[in-house]
């Protein structure tokens, strides 16, 4: 994405969504195969043998009809994943959104024009909104340009889902609900609502079929910034959409029943474009802003901040045309109707909120020792080198295999969005273990890295190709519940879960790609980690959580290891030209 076109005037954003092939479902006995690999660097002689079995009798047995039912899916569904993974990804999940499921992080501007300077922020506000805006517009005339993997079309179609799209609590399951259209489909929503001191409020970005200027909307932000700075605090009612999903769903229902208002006000921040928060508080350089994220991956959100970046570096953080300001209208608040239940429950959403960021440990530093350009004259890539780096890190400080999911992307095949790639192999615990042991020579270390980085390479690429196994063994769980059937034995099985199976890898990684954008994940279980990176030719910027309340996690520590590994593996690379 580093050198990515924004704007093409040939191809269509989403013209090629229809020739995309379909996602496909890998042989049984491929998926299990590789599956059984992923479980040995955590299992002893005796654990293996009782989960080979189990493996041989689920692929023999229920594995194969259940196979057979998937693949009959498959021939009715161009993606036999996608409806599956938004519920039990996304919309399933009963935990609060905010932290647990959110992307997050600093949009623009992190390496040049925009230091902290006090009094800019409806300034710098209003140029980042133009530049969203300018973003939005891309796609609704579909001149986003189409991305690509060499000369291959990837998926376009989350990008739809970045604009004018909510994901409405339901008491056991949520809802989306998206208003974006292209130009050629119809109109679509143009106003942006704005939080600011507990109160809402909002305005129409489009005046006369053109997006407002950066002084037109400063002079909308102002107004706004003014008034809540003379009146009164708002009751801060979008705090109650960091609940608990089912307690959140409740509440709403029992808004919309206080007064058919509120469910107006609901829709009309539900149809805007996107939420702008004017904080008070002033950032320190480190990714915890928290951002909406569900119905599209992070990839989506960091090319539209990676547009910012370099959108405002193009212009030097500075609004170059004309000042003037047309007669808008001003921006109108919108005021719920509420009774002392609704704003009980506004202090509990606040209190558990401020409960669970306070257990949230973030570090993001720049390691600037080197970067990609030294790692690629090594002739290694880059993303394994960090990976690895990352596994040796996790084994010296917990004496351990570290279970590790990173991010493979799947947008080859129509509405793909992600395989889990499992980078904790036989082959890279081999290579921790070498690297552990003074009696290793370095010839040894350096052969069994470049075993890793081969059997990584491997599996990113069939992972990318449609033949990982992680969503296969999801899918094959998932008919066996449609279908009323027990819990096949190999999804209790210790090894599944000791893996990373379910949701429970100890490191929940990716690479947040080649560019000047970071963001943060939090980690998937209590004693894991959320580890995302950016890798530039001069450096590798990471940002690493933990949550505090564990005894045996902390990113400070996790993080000065993979500098320590980062170094040994370059002194690697040296000793083996020697």
């Amino acid at each position: 994405m580093e050198h990515q076109m924004f704007e093409s005037k040939e191809e269509c954003t989403f013209q090629y969504q229809d020739s995309l092939p379909p996602l496909p479902v890998p042989p049984l006995e491929e998926s299990l195969m590789k599956y059984l690999d992923a479980v040995k660097p955590f299992l002893n002689e005796e654990e293996l043998q009782r989960s080979t079995e189990i493996v041989k009798t689920f692929g023999q047995g229920i594995g194969k009809q259940l196979h057979q039912k998937l693949l009959e899916r498959a021939k009715v569904r161009r993606n036999w994943l996608e409806e599956w993974w938004l519920m039990s990804a996304y919309l399933d999940v009963r935990m609060p959104s905010m932290l647990n499921v959110n992307f997050g992080g600093p949009g623009p501007y992190l390496e040049h024009y925009w230091p902290p300077k006090e009094g800019t922020q409806l300034e710098r506000t209003a140029m980042a909104v133009f530049f969203m805006l300018q973003f939005w517009r891309l796609l609704r005339k579909q001149r986003l340009a189409v991305h690509k993997a060499g000369s291959v079309p990837l998926d376009m179609d989350q990008f739809r889902a970045l604009y004018c799209t909510c994901k409405i609590p339901g008491v056991t399951r949520d809802s989306l609900v998206s208003y974006f259209k292209t130009e050629a489909e119809g109109p679509c929503p143009s106003h942006l609502v704005v939080l600011c001191h507990g109160r809402i409020f909002i305005f129409d970005t489009m005046y006369e079929h053109h997006i407002l200027t950066p002084p037109e909307l400063c002079r909308q932000l102002t107004y706004i910034r003014e008034r809540c700075n003379s009146e009164p605090e708002g009751p801060g009612v979008s705090a109650l959409t960091a609940e608990e999903r089912t307690r959140w769903a409740k509440i709403r229902e029992y808004l919309i029943d206080l007064d058919p208002k509120n469910l107006t006000i609901l829709e009309q921040i539900q149809s805007s474009l996107f939420i702008l928060s004017l904080d008070d508080a002033s950032p320190h350089g480190t990714p915890e802003d928290y951002s909406q994220h569900s119905p599209y991956d992070a990839m989506v959100m960091v090319s539209m901040c990676y547009y910012l970046d370099q959108t405002i570096k193009s212009v030097e953080g500075k609004w170059k045309g004309s000042t003037a300001v047309r007669d808008l209208a001003l921006p109108e608040e919108l005021v719920f109707a509420l009774d002392q239940r609704v704003l009980n429950d506004i202090d509990q959403a606040k209190q558990q909120y401020y409960k669970q960021a306070l257990d949230v440990q973030i570090v993001s530093y720049a390691f600037t020792a080197f970067g990609k350009s030294l790692i690629k004259s090594k002739k290694l890539h880059p993303d394994i080198f960090v990976q690895l780096a990352l596994q040796l890190a996790y084994y010296r400080f917990h004496r351990r295999p570290g279970c590790c999911y990173e991010t493979a992307t799947t947008r080859r095949f129509y509405h793909g969005r992600t395989e889990t790639m499992r980078p904790c192999t036989v082959e890279a615990v081999e290579w921790c273990s070498a690297m552990l042991d003074p009696a290793a020579s370095n010839m040894k270390r350096q052969q069994l890295m470049m075993k890793s980085f081969a059997k990584h390479y491997k599996l990113m690429n069939d992972c990318q190709n449609g033949r990982g196994f992680d969503r296969h063994l999801l899918g094959l769980l998932l008919v066996a519940k449609q279908e009323g059937l027990p819990v096949p034995e190999l999804y209790s099985d210790p090894a599944f879960t000791k893996s990373g199976g379910g949701g429970n890898f100890v490191l929940s990684t990716s690479l947040v790609g080649y560019t000047t954008i970071l963001g943060a994940v939090l980690p998937m279980v209590h004693n894991g980690y959320g580890f995302f990176y950016r890798i530039r030719d001069d450096r590798i910027v990471v940002a690493c959580s933990a949550w505090k309340s564990c005894p045996e996690t902390d990113a400070e520590e996790l993080y000065k290891g993979l500098v320590q590994s980062f170094h040994e593996m370059i002194k690697l690379t040296i000793a083996a030209q020697l």
